[in-house]
């Protein structure tokens, strides 16, 4: 994967009857070996009839929060987001777009390298965004999973979701000083992480990097 990867965000729900066809969408990006697509499961629709089955609260503060700093009305799905910057349309067209235009932007990010006993994370050093940073690891499991849908709208289909996430947890905050992160364990020890440096004012992502799972 390249130094410089573009983050693509997908909020989706397993009851959401527009959401199949952007799983699929960020399904195709995933491939590209400059892309680190995650899919975050939301439950604010699990009242139309089905609980998602990968769906955590946290996911949908994590919507609210990009909600916030770009400005946009409502939470809805599907979302895509784009290195924390913009909401990109789940199309082909638009979405290759926003990804070609994502990675032109980069200017010397801060490096992230695992160190190679898999308990630790460094970040280097570089230009801090104004109000910080946090260095932030998504743990997920990587390629697709299949979940057939009982009740809701989505009833009687077969449901793929790609990279779908289990946890987010913050490592600490970066200043632009080079820093070594304790790395925690993952749910479980097949799953796959990414780490993101993540501008607290703003939102945006300065870097990832992801280390697949063991």
């Amino acid at each position: 994967m390249p130094a410089e990867p573009v983050v693509v965000e997908l909020f989706t729900a397993q009851g959401c009857a527009g959401c199949p066809e952007a799983n699929a969408r960020v399904e195709a990006v995933a491939a590209e070996p400059g892309v680190i697509a995650l899919t975050y499961a939301v439950d604010y629709w699990d009242y139309l009839g089905w609980s998602d089955t990968f769906a955590r609260p946290e996911f949908a503060q994590r919507q609210r929060d990009y909600r916030r700093a770009l400005q946009i009305r409502n939470v809805s799905t599907p979302q895509v987001v784009i290195d924390g910057r913009r909401q990109a349309p789940a199309t082909a067209e638009a979405l290759q777009s926003a990804i070609d235009e994502e990675a032109a932007r980069r200017v010397f990010p801060p490096e992230i390298e695992f160190r190679e006993t898999g308990d630790r994370v460094g970040v280097g050093s570089g230009r801090a965004p104004r109000g910080g940073a946090d260095v932030v690891a998504v743990f997920y499991t990587a390629g697709p999973q299949t979940v057939e849908i009982a009740r809701g709208d989505n009833r009687g289909q077969k449901v793929r979701h790609m990279n779908v996430v289990s946890a987010v947890r913050v490592l600490g905050p970066w200043t632009g000083r080079a820093v070594l992160y304790p790395l925690p364990d993952a749910d479980a020890p097949d799953q796959a992480v990414a780490v993101l440096v993540q501008s607290r004012a703003d939102r945006s992502i300065l870097n990832g990097a992801v280390r697949d799972g063991r």
